[in-house]
């Protein structure tokens, strides 16, 4: 649900100029999604949707530019998505559960990591290409980091 409203909303602020909130979740409802402000708030922000200077109108981030908080935004989609990591040389396998392989990698290439040249994403397989083994190694590293510090938050219910 979430991955197909991402699509939407990035859909609509690029056939229509968007300047508020409100605007967008009415075009979101006209669309057959309905959302609340708060969600539709977070979802921008993941997104990395930002509003263009001259009219005041959402628009997705540059290619190449890190959008705000990018590297904050990749730590806490890490650690809600990521499930394993594994380096190859200078290659990258990260897993995920179905359907949340896109999200990471957008994550990933809005943080602008120096040590990534880039990434492929399927349905739960993201591809990382990164500039040489040790950046890999380093890659992996970061994001077992990221991730086993939310298993280390999670509750640990008792039966």
């Amino acid at each position: 649900m979430k991955r197909t409203r991402h699509g939407v909303i990035l859909d609509v602020i690029q056939r229509e100029s968007i300047s508020s909130q409100e605007m967008l979740r009415q075009r979101l409802h006209a669309e057959g999604l309905d959302v609340t402000q708060a969600t539709l708030s977070r979802d921008l922000k993941e997104l990395g949707v930002v509003k263009r200077a001259g009219d005041g109108a959402y628009q997705r981030p540059r290619p190449g530019g890190p959008s705000p908080d990018a590297l904050g935004s990749l730590r806490r989609t890490t650690a809600e998505f990521l499930t394993r990591a594994e380096r190859s040389e200078q290659l990258v396998v990260l897993r995920t559960d179905s359907g949340q392989a896109a999200l990471l990698a957008i994550a990933i290439d809005r943080a602008d990591l120096g040590e990534v040249l880039g990434t492929v994403a399927g349905d739960d397989t993201i591809l990382v290409i990164c500039r040489d083994a040790a950046a890999a190694q380093a890659l992996v590293g970061r994001l077992d980091t990221w991730r086993s510090g939310a298993l280390l938050r999670m509750p640990v219910l008792v039966g």
